[in-house]
């Protein structure tokens, strides 16, 4: 059978037998591939450096009869090596991948996999607030799922305010304006930026992000809950 060809990044591994692995990688082309690395755990094997953690590899396969294909190749492309130095980012890097995992069905769209690049992008630089990337994480699983908020209207149908205070409403996925509201148009701002084209890099920048995130951070874990129940 031909070896097919793709880039890859690594979502789980498991030990099998004496020196072999089974790898579970997303990629762009294949969704999620679960492949036997034969002879990975020897100390000269040609595939280890292709299959490291918080990396992006070039790889070849060859797809088993079953659910279980055949590793052929590797090639390191991008390893995220600041991420590994940090215990922080570390932990909160194995916490998405493993939350990324459970969301996605064995032919996730590619859209997953430039997200878990783009966050492998984020945890390596020491300046982004951990908090910041864990949120704007949860705001991209929301959108590819389909349930962004309304952040133009209010609950009926009016155009958001500069100068109103909002409570939002989770039955409608829209705020309601009220006098005595807790957001702002500097969140619902924040949250356009978020469920936007931006990067974490690109929020981090934000004036008075340090304030707005322990606000905005509950209402978007609350939405996750409802919808994407990780």
């Amino acid at each position: 059978m031909k070896p097919l060809n793709t880039t890859g990044i690594i979502l789980r591994r498991t030990n099998y037998g004496e020196a072999d692995r089974i790898i579970t990688m997303l990629t762009p082309d294949y969704g999620k591939l679960r492949l036997m690395a034969k002879g990975v755990r020897k100390v000269k094997s040609k595939l280890a450096g292709g299959i490291e953690l918080f990396s992006v590899s070039q790889i070849s396969f060859i797809k088993g009869k079953g659910d279980i294909g055949t590793l052929i190749s590797t090639r390191l492309v991008k390893h995220y090596g600041t991420i590994v130095k940090d215990l922080e980012r570390t932990t909160l890097g194995y916490e998405l991948i493993k939350r990324l995992d459970r969301v996605t069905e064995d032919e996730p769209e590619q859209e997953y996999f430039e997200l878990l690049q783009q966050i492998f992008v984020a945890l390596d630089d020491k300046q982004i607030n951990l908090q910041l990337i864990e949120l704007w994480f949860a705001m991209q699983l929301l959108k590819q799922a389909g349930h962004t908020p309304n952040l133009k209207t209010d609950t009926v149908g009016n155009k958001l305010a500069a100068d109103a205070l909002y409570n939002f409403s989770f039955d409608d996925m829209a705020f309601v304006p009220v006098v005595s509201g807790r957001f702002s148009a500097n969140h619902i701002k924040f949250l356009r930026l978020g469920f936007g084209q931006h990067t974490p890099k690109v929020l981090q920048q934000v004036s008075g992000i340090e304030t707005l995130l322990p606000d905005v951070a509950p209402l978007i874990q609350t939405m996750l809950a409802s919808h994407i129940r990780i």
